[in-house]
């Protein structure tokens, strides 16, 4: 082949010497010939003038001839041209391949077809893969060299040998890859190959180079064959049995692995270049091959050498020329100081690697890896080998798991302030209701007590949202036709978006039922739709649209389980700015919020999940910046065959009612400004109140009252014996008792319990005193 690009090179110095005839200097020499010419035909002279003629003609002539020697090899024999090269390569000595822009092959010269010992591979890895160990590694790293320098080659260390590379562009986006075998002469071997060996188990000799062998004299089968005495002192100094007696040798382990030790036979004045440890570390590339990410680090971090697995998960070259700190991050301490207690460990010690969680310094995208480290002596010195692993997916679910305990503990907080609040609440209301049975609307304090009636109840709906969250609010489901509900809601949701929002709904004319609480879904409605106005600042559209969804299979998503089944889904949409990519997992955290200070609480996302959720729900986010924001809610369908829906209570009203009641009440509440507004509201409606403060007095004054007590109006969580627990008692000698159970919690916190008491009903706080004297006037029916 160098021969045929030789030759190429003196055809093309003709051809540009033959163009230059068509050149500023072939211009000249025409211009020289026509003045010849001109002046044999002016001068009188018949003698000068012919010689100025046939000089002129002349010149003329050899312009002519040499635009013509240009012209016609440029057509017919250009080397330079793609279509020409496998006639040229062909005959090389060398085998030549010629690869497409996707790595397909285009050329397999006859050299590369023997190599291949008459295999037709497609693709150019597939090819060198029969010579190179991890072939694919390798044309990588060349073609990255190859767009950008337009030409590169690499020497390989393969288990026939030692080979070069290279890799040259071509026209329309092809590349010419040539392979040369680097052999040496035994001159060659003895001044410059180092004596390598490998060492299995036992001092079994599995490998020497020729180098060892020719030092050798032959092939040992061990060790011990082969070395005499030592290894003696720092130097590792050993006496070798050769081909030509004894001799001193520096004996040096460069690696050790799977049971097999790598090891040097040196000059005693020799020195180890980084060039020899390369070449002598035949291991290196049977650990590039490897799918498993392996660094070799120096005491310092330094990265030496880096397997195709390495450099992909790192974005590194083979040789990357910096140190572990400048890629990684994410101990207390600096990675030097963790590589250097590494290092200290004995080389020989069983012990497990050291392994560390560190995060890549990069800054479009987070990936964790997981870095085992664990020193081996190379070179007389030590060195690290660094084990990585990606553990982005780990730690991904490990701070899922964390956010989880996080809202778990954030949901029991808000649980038990709930608690307090709607004790305080309960007693707020209770008496302001007290008061305003004393005022009527012409009283001055009258609007005062409104206001305060009005502000409790706004914050009895605040802490509602909380138990929203916390999942732990009483919901009152039933069975609900969304296109009736979304109709009731429509003239409310048009005059919450204004005038510069289009507000459209769309239905399945075909919708099943769900079951679900009308004023919470109508809630998490009204939230979705006014978070998507506040997105919409200079005006669009918002789709409201509800569909039937049949999985065939589960469906996975966001953490998410859908089971196989039919679904009810609810979409709304927006036109607005959308939700930054960084920002949508957090959407249904508490308290955040996208919006500006003062502008919202964080609440209101979170709140809809929790309702969603705690209805056997599913809620679901995609946005686009710049597009908009959908949110998806999925319901069960229910079955049109259902059990008929148990008889609901009509809604309570704040208006305190004129009916009263006969009948005995024991109260049971620990909360004393809460047990005296009951006690309070049920003797103005006529009933005999027992009072008890905890479950203790309850079951005392059980036993010594001597009337008949017809209900028990108690609190659920009390100290020492709750609620369910001492009724169950009373209901032993007293089983026709009817019981009301009252509770700042939710239902659900002792609904197992309740399901095991008949007659009893439960209602939450904070209620009103019509509320409470309604509730026990229906328990005494």
């Amino acid at each position: 082949m160098e021969g045929g690009l030789a030759q190429a090179g003196t055809e093309q110095g003709q051809l540009d010497l033959a163009r230059r005839g068509t050149g500023p200097r072939g211009q000249a020499v025409l211009v020289l010939a026509f003045f010849f010419v001109a002046s044999a035909a002016l001068i009188p002279d018949t003698m000068l003038s012919l010689v100025l003629l046939l000089s002129g003609l002349s010149l003329g002539a050899l312009v002519l001839l040499l635009r013509r020697a240009g012209q016609a090899p440029a057509r017919a024999d250009a080397p330079a041209e793609v279509s020409d090269l496998p006639t040229l390569l062909e005959g090389d000595a060398a085998p030549c391949l010629i690869a497409g822009g996707e790595g397909e092959l285009v050329f397999i010269n006859r050299a590369a077809r023997a190599m291949l010992s008459g295999e037709a591979p497609e693709t150019l890895e597939a090819a060198l893969s029969c010579r190179v160990n991890a072939a694919e590694a390798v044309v990588r790293r060349l073609t990255v060299a190859l767009q950008r320098d337009g030409s590169a080659s690499e020497d390989l260390v393969t288990p026939t040998g030692h080979m070069r590379l290279s890799v040259q562009r071509l026209e329309a986006g092809q590349s010419l890859w040539r392979i040369e075998e680097l052999g040496r002469t035994a001159e060659d071997a003895e001044a410059g190959q180092l004596p390598v060996l490998t060492v299995g188990r036992g001092e079994a000799i599995l490998y020497m180079n020729a180098a060892a062998r020719q030092l050798a004299g032959g092939r040992p089968r061990r060790l011990s064959d082969l070395v005499i005495e030592g290894p003696e002192g720092h130097e590792r100094r050993v006496l070798i049995r050769t081909a030509d007696g004894t001799e001193d040798r520096r004996m040096t382990e460069i690696s050790r692995a799977a049971g097999r030790r790598e090891i040097l036979l040196l000059p005693m004045d020799a020195e180890i270049t980084e060039a020899a440890r390369e070449e002598a570390g035949t291991i290196w590339s049977m650990v590039d091959a490897l799918p498993v990410p392996i660094l070799r680090l120096s005491v310092e971090g330094k990265i030496e050498l880096a397997n195709a697995a390495a450099c992909h998960l790192l974005s590194i070259p083979a040789r990357p020329e910096a140190e572990l700190g400048d890629l990684m991050e994410g101990l207390g301490r600096s990675i030097r100081e963790w590589l250097a207690e590494a290092a200290s460990q004995p080389v020989e010690s069983p012990s497990k690697p050291r392994s560390e969680f560190l995060r890549l310094s990069r800054s479009e995208i987070e990936v964790f890896v997981q870095v085992a480290v664990k020193p081996m002596p190379f070179d007389g010195r030590v060195a690290l080998i660094a084990v990585l692993s990606d553990a982005t997916e780990l730690k991904t679910l490990e701070a899922q798991f964390v956010q989880s305990q996080k809202m778990q503990a954030i949901g029991q907080l808000a649980g038990g302030v709930a608690h307090d609040f709607n004790n305080l609440l309960t007693a707020i209301t209770g008496h302001c209701d007290l008061l305003l049975l004393r005022h009527d609307q012409g009283d001055p304090d009258y609007g005062d007590l409104i206001q305060i009636n009005q502000n409790a109840n706004r914050a009895g709906a605040l802490v509602g949202q909380l138990l929203a969250f916390s999942r732990k609010q009483t919901l009152r489901p039933e069975p609900l036709d969304l296109r009736d509900t979304l109709s009731d809601l429509t003239h409310l949701l048009n005059r919450l978006v204004g005038e510069k929002v289009t507000l459209s709904l769309s239905h399945d004319p075909v919708l099943p039922q769900i079951r679900a609480d009308k004023r919470q879904l109508e809630q998490v409605l009204m939230n979705l739709v006014v978070n998507a106005r506040d997105a919409m600042p200079e005006g669009g559209e918002i789709r409201v649209t509800t569909e039937v969804l049949h999985l065939e299979e589960e469906m996975h998503r966001d953490r998410a389980m859908v089971a196989p089944g039919d679904y009810v889904s609810v979409r709304v949409d927006d036109t607005g700015c959308g939700i930054p990519p960084d920002k949508l997992p957090k959407v249904f955290e508490p308290f955040f919020t996208t919006k500006r200070v003062g502008e919202g609480t964080g609440l209101g996302l979170s709140t809809a999940y929790g309702i969603i959720k705690q209805s056997g729900g599913f809620i679901f986010v995609d946005s686009t910046p710049g597009q908009g924001t959908c949110f998806t809610l999925l319901f069960p369908a229910r079955a049109a065959e259902a059990e008929p829906e148990p008889e609901v209570l009509p809604p309570q009203t704040d208006e305190p009612t004129s009916a009263r009641g006969d009948g005995v009440v024991l109260l049971v509440e620990d909360e004393a400004p809460v047990r005296a507004f009951a006690s309070r509201a049920l003797r103005l409606r006529g009933y005999t109140v027992l009072e008890a403060e905890n479950a203790e007095d309850a079951l005392e004054v059980l036993d010594s009252a001597t009337q008949r007590i017809d209900v028990f109006v108690t609190d659920v969580i009390m100290p020492g014996m709750d609620g369910p627990s001492w009724v169950r008692e009373a209901l032993k000698t007293h089983p026709d008792t009817r019981v009301v159970f009252v509770s700042g919690y939710a239902e659900d916190s002792f609904a197992e319990f309740a399901d095991k008491i008949p007659n009893s009903i439960f209602l939450p706080k904070p209620f009103s005193l019509a509320e409470l004297t309604e509730t026990v006037r229906r328990q005494m029916v």
